[in-house]
């Protein structure tokens, strides 16, 4: 008689994790959430294709999600605040968007994934701020 297998799980990596944590919780009827969703499946997918050293049109597509997910972040927050106080988080965005952007150039999986450390924390700071914002007194 054969002992049984103990079950395999499988969980796909995320690469936005505060990021979709947080839109679900700040602006879960917003297209925010939706789209760091679908940002966090498309990174997935990009870092698989870059380990396992493929060309695949995902690395292509990726830059364009998480443009998108910058633009939801900014009409979730308002253009005032987004090109005035919150011109700092837009920055912050866009110079690790601009980081994934090359190591994906460059196909390094590993610094990709650093790389998306600081995208995730930068656009869930952006969310948390925005969020406080609405939710205080003027």
């Amino acid at each position: 008689m054969t002992a049984p297998r103990p079950a395999v799980s499988y969980r796909e990596p995320s690469f936005l994790p505060l990021t979709v944590s947080t839109a679900s919780t700040v602006a879960p009827r917003t297209p925010v959430h939706a789209i760091a969703t679908r940002v966090d499946a498309a990174a997935a997918e990009c870092w698989t294709a870059l380990l396992a050293g493929c060309d695949a049109a995902v690395r292509t597509r990726l830059p364009g999600r998480m443009r998108e997910l910058a633009e939801a972040t900014s009409v979730y927050a308002g253009p005032a605040w987004w090109n005035g106080d919150g011109a700092c988080h837009q920055g912050r965005i866009d110079r690790a968007r601009a980081r994934i952007e090359e190591a994906v150039a460059d196909r390094d999986g590993a610094d990709f994934a650093e790389a998306f450390v600081g995208y995730d924390q930068a656009v869930a700071t952006a969310l948390v701020r925005v969020h406080n914002r609405l939710r205080s007194p003027r």
